[in-house]
């Protein structure tokens, strides 16, 4: 039985992570949930999977939790992510929180040499060389929950010899692929959140309509898997079937599908080393007689371009990026900044915040925490 703590529990990642459990008793035991605010569905969860700890990280709803789970330790806070992480009991840390924030937890969990099922990819492109180097010096197994990069990962399995010449992670080109400038410039967050294959979170979903998600994905998949930024393509996939391909130096390609349903990546992760009998839906061909490809648009989707060229830079460069995508995000769903003033708020940022070549975790802390003030401006003048 393998022992699990779950970092947003109550997100798409993190429900149907306890979707794959619920489907699969005597396989895994739950030690830890943790929230932001979702303190109703936290609760239930927790009195469905009796954790030891449950978290939740907003303090406004805490003493709800705690008087409503009187018989598990309940924490509230941030820092209390580390506490679920470094339980005794726990072998894996499922990594589900969106952001930054799950920078510390998953530094946490390496040091207290629990493998990783990381479903967070900004923890890799804010601080990916660092993070990468304590899993080595840890020894600890990370295992991407990504569709993409657990394509990447699943492809790569026997080929540990065998030298990677590109890999080519697969969009689906979100809501508005193939529109151009005049038509984005008037899209509202109704439409950017319409995705046509995948049902996600509001902030990954908007990533996804912008192409920084796959931007963000490109970054991670460096640090993953140890490769160069031209070792690194997007290209448009609008059915989803094909997750991502591994191309090697003797001009074979491996490629993983399936139907596009995340439940299929996580129950990889949380079974792995072995796969585990699922009862999902089976991909049938007949139903797909045709799959396309066709490049991405930089020129339409900036911020695909804006995160090569942080990938490229290095540094702190990603970490500017991610920080600045954050904010304007999150002013997008506010209705406080157009669809594609978001590229050029980011892109301000990448030019005026200050390049570190070789950061530390503070400079990388500092960093996103300056970015975010910096990007709040811009978006707020």
């Amino acid at each position: 039985m393998k022992n699990i703590s779950i970092l947003g529990s109550t997100g798409s990642i993190g429900t149907q992570a306890l979707e794959v459990i619920r489907a699969n008793p005597g396989l895994y035991q739950v030690n830890a949930l943790t929230a932001q605010n979702n303190a109703n569905l936290l609760i239930q969860q927790a009195l469905e999977f009796k954790p030891l700890m449950v978290v939740i990280t907003c303090e406004d709803h805490y003493q709800t939790v705690k008087n409503a789970l009187p018989q598990t330790t309940v924490l509230c806070g941030e820092d209390a992510l580390i506490a679920a992480v470094e339980l005794e009991q726990t072998d894996f840390v499922l990594t589900a929180i969106m952001g930054a924030v799950g920078l510390k937890p998953t530094i946490a969990a390496i040091k207290a040499k629990k493998n990783i099922g990381l479903a967070n990819k900004e923890t890799l492109v804010v601080a990916g060389e660092l993070v990468m180097q304590l899993a080595k010096e840890n020894k600890v197994k990370i295992i991407p929950v990504d569709s993409e990069h657990s394509a990447i990962f699943q492809c790569l399995v026997g080929e540990e010899e065998n030298p990677i010449e590109k890999i080519y992670l697969t969009a689906s080109g979100g809501p508005f692929r193939g529109k151009e400038l005049d038509f984005l410039a008037t899209v509202t967050k109704t439409e950017a959140l319409k995705h046509p294959n995948w049902v996600m979170g509001a902030k990954i979903t908007i990533d996804s309509a912008s192409l920084m998600n796959k931007g963000l994905e490109a970054i991670e998949a460096k640090w993953l898997f140890d490769l160069n930024s031209n070792q690194i393509d997007v290209i448009v996939h609008p059915q989803s079937i094909i997750h991502s391909i591994v191309q090697f130096t003797d001009g074979s390609m491996k490629a993983q599908m399936g139907l596009p349903d995340m439940k299929l990546p996580i129950h990889y992760a949380l079974a792995y080393p072995k796969r585990a009998v699922s009862t999902f839906e089976r991909f049938n061909f007949l139903n797909y007689p045709s799959l396309t490809f066709a490049k991405a648009d930089t020129k339409s989707f900036r911020n695909l371009e804006l995160a090569f060229t942080a990938m490229e830079r290095g540094g702190n460069s990603p970490c500017i990026l991610n920080a600045a995508n954050e904010v304007v995000v999150e002013a997008f769903l506010q209705d406080k900044i157009g669809f594609l003033a978001m590229s050029d708020v980011i892109e301000e940022c990448m030019q005026n915040m200050q390049f570190i070549a070789q950061p530390t975790l503070n400079n990388y802390l500092e960093t996103d925490a300056h970015t975010r003030i910096f990007a709040t401006e811009l978006v707020t003048k």
